[in-house]
């Protein structure tokens, strides 16, 4: 089959509900169908599996630079998944049974041959926090627990200390614990939820003032511009979703040290979409869900990153035929 005939599939939130102007999966989706790719809709709920052959409800998609009007949607025909050539998994996180088991089922079509675009291995083990502790060396200090003692004693350690869930999105139940400690037990008692759950607490670092950096990598290149989410007035948080600002920069020494330091795992992993979430000198995160940003990144320098995806995605398609 020649490239222009691929059958795309996206796995996605309802698209009736995106975020127009800064909606990634809509750049992605533009760019195949610019290619000519046929696209196929389906939402997590639609996957199902029979007689272990992977299936979804699926619909024709036709996509639109529009804001009034960006999709049109086909009359849905319950199909196998092996039918198509790759799936873009971009359910947003939380990562949670419906989603895991949404990656079980495409997992099934991944056998078939269909590429599953992050695989689906890397989507069930790369918890976005706990990953970029793989590599210590990146990452400033930080303890994951469920223990009240242990959070409390890394507090007393550090002092002005983040707390955060280990499986949130969107800057949602961030915490900054000051040093004076104000409010430490009903935090530590609300995210772990009375000592049930595991929650990272990590030093604060101060140079969240400038932004809370994602740098999206393709097949483990980076692009060249990485985009700064500066926090608003009163927050610590950066998150667009939380109401930070994105300002694009070029990537500096620190930045690219830090991708070297990851990229032979990414790779060995299959990941072809990732996204980095660096403060200052440390990763805080590694994105392999649904990485955001390529809209912002584009507007403000004029990059492709959705067409750069797509060569990647050809390439891999490639390789594996």
């Amino acid at each position: 089959m020649s490239q222009s005939n691929l059958h795309l599939g996206v796995v996605m939130d309802p698209i009736t509900a995106v975020a127009y102007k800064k909606d990634s999966t809509m750049a992605m989706l533009w760019a195949a169908q610019d290619r000519g790719y046929t696209l196929h809709y389906m939402e997590q709920e639609d996957l199902f599996l029979n007689a272990g052959q992977a299936y979804a409800r699926m619909r024709p998609l036709t996509v639109h630079r529009d804001p009034e009007h960006w999709f049109d949607l086909g009359e849905a025909d319950a199909r196998p998944l092996a039918e198509l050539d790759v799936i873009l998994m971009r359910k947003d996180p939380p990562v949670d049974d419906n989603f895991t088991n949404a990656v079980h089922l495409l997992g099934f079509a991944e056998r078939e041959g269909v590429l599953i675009v992050n695989p689906t291995e890397a989507l069930l083990t790369c918890n976005e926090k706990l990953f970029a502790q793989q590599f210590p060396q990146c990452c400033a200090p930080t303890m994951v627990s469920g223990r009240a003692d242990v959070l409390r004693a890394f507090h007393a350690e550090h002092g002005d200390v983040i707390f955060k869930p280990l499986d949130g999105m969107g800057g949602k139940g961030i915490f900054h614990i000051a040093p004076d400690g104000r409010n430490l037990g009903a935090v530590i008692e609300q995210l772990t939820l009375d000592g049930t759950r595991q929650v990272m607490a990590q030093r604060y670092l101060p140079a969240i003032k400038e932004g809370d950096t994602r740098i999206l990598l393709i097949d483990g290149e980076p692009v060249p511009y990485g985009l700064a989410r500066i926090p608003s007035a009163g927050e610590t948080r950066g998150n667009l979703a939380a109401g930070g600002r994105g300002v694009s920069r070029e990537l500096t020494a620190r930045d690219r040290w830090l991708v070297e330091q990851v990229q032979p795992t990414l790779r060995k992993k299959g990941l072809l979409f990732v996204g980095l979430d660096v403060i200052g000198d440390y990763i805080t995160e590694i994105n392999v869900t649904s990485p955001t940003c390529i809209r912002e990144i584009d507007d403000q320098r004029g990059t492709r990153i959705a067409d750069q995806l797509l060569d990647a995605v050809a390439r891999r398609l490639s390789t594996m035929r």
